[in-house]
């Protein structure tokens, strides 16, 4: 099948071609990108940082998360659940963020949900069990061959939207997924994804 295969850096290395030649882009490639996190609030980070995407590419964002991480007091979902219309005008106000009414009132929204889903259970094992505690291993040769969603983003989408989450299309969950491990989709000839394929096995299921 023809379509854009992994690249080889300056390095030696093979990597995915969607990082391209940008420094921070490949370091958040060779580090981050698809290494499966287990951790509620490190979830609810990324996937409120992927809601703000929504229109935009991801490196935008990369470049400002440290200013949304001040602006939104860490992620901490108990700190943002309680923001009122002054911290909006305040997020509106500040150049370092994406200052977007609805997508700021919507992540106020998305870590109340997140404290409700967290009275019930974990708030990754409520992402979890779309996958039956597993991390899917993809295997693609190319970048056109990795999906923009699937049967799983969406049902996740669906609970999701249902649980009082903004901005989190099918779209932008399987974004969310790849990027925290939930899949990997490296590509087959991408050091990566070697790499990734050791860390998928979920720690908190027996041996």
């Amino acid at each position: 099948m023809s379509g854009r295969a992994a690249v080889e850096g300056p390095d030696g290395k093979f990597r995915c071609v969607w990082p391209g030649t940008d420094p921070l882009y490949l370091a958040y490639h060779d580090t981050e990108w698809g290494v499966p996190e287990y951790d509620s609030r490190a979830l609810f980070e990324k996937l409120l940082l992927d809601g703000f995407q929504a229109g935009l590419s991801w490196i935008t964002i990369l470049r400002k998360r440290d200013a949304f991480r001040a602006a939104f007091a860490g992620f901490e979902p108990e700190k943002v659940a309680r923001f009122t219309e002054a911290d909006v005008e305040r997020l509106l106000g500040d150049a370092g963020i994406i200052r977007h009414r609805g997508k700021i009132e919507g992540a106020i929204k998305s870590a109340q949900a997140y404290l409700a889903i967290s009275e019930r259970e974990p708030f990754a094992d409520f992402l979890f069990k779309h996958f039956d505690g597993r991390i899917v291993q993809n295997a693609f040769r190319t970048h056109e061959e990795v999906p923009t969603e699937t049967a799983v983003s969406k049902a996740m989408s669906k609970d999701l939207k249902a649980a009082g989450f903004t901005f989190c299309g099918p779209t932008i969950v399987y974004a969310f997924m790849e990027a925290c491990g939930l899949v990997n989709d490296h590509l087959t000839d991408c050091f990566r994804w070697q790499e990734c394929a050791a860390l998928t096995r979920d720690p908190r299921l027996p041996a």
